[in-house]
């Protein structure tokens, strides 16, 4: 996922403007001519893990294919920017992936090219995951795999307390103020001011049957309760307002928090640490025997729009990212999960740390499925709201209504 800070997201749009043209539609790929012997391409992935993972996955797909991949990584924060700012000047490279939720906003500049062009099918593909790369009816890109949230706990201190993996609210609830004591708290979450705030509370605002086209109704109100109540409470730190996921993560395995709502891109972080011994279940729901709904990270790959060689050849390597035994490769190196529903079975079964997350993507959703480009604005006003109810600056229903009026969904 990526987490765009408020001044990045006002930059995005204002280049998303001036780069928009007035046909989203790109022209058709040129699969009939010869690819080119080599390709630029663009991500993110900037951590050591993930960009070793990353360029082993580029490196093999070059050799398969006969096409060079000149590969360009840059920070999570500048990516959206830089691609709108390319969109505008025709300056994209040839392969770029980019976190999910931005897929649409640059399609509608015209920048990106459909899929289908290139015998790209999302036969077998969750629909969710078809639905974060579709724009206006066309699949402008495909992920070869994603991510989520679920609940991590520390196996020790939960059996030390006699506490079972909470698998609903209540049940949560009662497992985090009982494991609250000396100093260290039940639970951890991330709830800073941008979208990742948002996107760890989606999970219990989209499991309580809320609408992001509806951040003040009753279902929303009460999910922004539930958690405000765990701040409040003691069960969690009032810090989480400030820390980020990987702060989260940081608190946890220093043992000052029992359980924590993390991705699963932490796991090989946690298996280093030999003395820690965890497990994971999906997030917690209002009522028991319902299904989380938690959003859907990752990114897509595209074409963009720069010729029809080059667009060939890109093609073809995105094809080869998108083959099976890739998607497992490069699933199993950056604890991501397929996005074929089969392949995502197999993967599950061999890879039990990852079984939760498996589970959950069946009833995952886009982010931008309901509101499109206009779901920036909806997520700042959703991560507004949350930092005003955690910090005691409104009720949780005075601070949803603030963000209903903000966002103008």
């Amino acid at each position: 996922m990526s987490l765009p800070r408020r001044a990045l997201i006002l930059a995005a749009s204002a280049a998303l403007v001036a780069a928009c043209s007035p046909s989203p539609t790109a022209p058709p790929a040129a699969t009939g001519a010869a690819p080119a012997s080599s390709i630029t391409e663009l991500d993110y992935y900037a951590d050591e893990q993930g960009s070793a993972a990353w360029q082993k996955i580029l490196d093999a797909c070059a050799a398969q294919t006969g096409i060079k991949v000149q590969r360009q990584t840059v920070p999570t924060a500048q990516m959206l920017p830089k691609v709108l700012q390319g969109a505008s000047s025709k300056t994209l490279p040839d392969l770029l992936f980019t976190d999910n939720p931005t897929l649409q906003q640059v399609a509608a500049t015209g920048a990106l090219t459909p899929l289908d062009g290139y015998g790209i099918t999302t036969d077998g593909y969750y629909d969710s995951i078809v639905k974060a790369g579709t724009y206006q009816g066309k699949v402008y890109g495909v992920a070869p795999g994603v991510n989520g949230l679920a609940l991590i706990y520390n196996k020790d201190l939960l059996t030390a307390a006699g506490v079972q993996p909470p698998k609903t609210w209540d049940e949560l609830k009662a497992a985090a103020a009982k494991l609250t004591k000396d100093g260290k708290y039940g639970l951890a979450f991330s709830a800073i001011p941008s979208e990742e705030g948002t996107w760890q509370f989606l999970p219990f605002f989209w499991s309580n049957g809320a609408e992001l086209s509806r951040l003040d109704s009753t279902q929303s109100v009460k999910a922004l309760q539930f958690v405000t109540d765990l701040v409040n409470a003691g069960s969690a730190s009032k810090s989480v307002v400030t820390w980020n996921q990987n702060d989260v993560a940081d608190q946890f395995v220093a043992g000052n928090a029992a359980m924590m709502v993390n991705g699963s891109w932490n796991l090989a972080r946690l298996d280093e640490e030999k003395s820690l011994h965890y497990g994971v279940v999906p997030i917690p729901v209002p009522q028991a025997g319902a299904k989380p709904v938690v959003a859907l990270g990752g990114e897509v790959g595209t074409v963009p729009v720069t010729g029809g060689p080059t667009q060939a050849a890109a093609g073809k390597v995105l094809s080869c990212i998108l083959s099976e035994p890739t998607m497992l490769e490069w699933s199993k190196a950056h604890a991501y999960i397929p996005s074929k529903t089969a392949t995502a079975a197999k993967f599950g079964a061999d890879q039990p740390a990852m079984q939760a997350f498996v589970d959950e993507v069946g009833t995952a959703r886009s982010r931008t499925a309901e509101l499109g480009e206009k779901y920036p604005k909806v997520s700042q006003a959703l991560a507004d709201a949350l930092q005003a109810a955690l910090t005691g600056k409104q009720p949780a229903d005075q601070a949803l209504m603030a963000a209903q009026q903000a966002s103008g969904s």
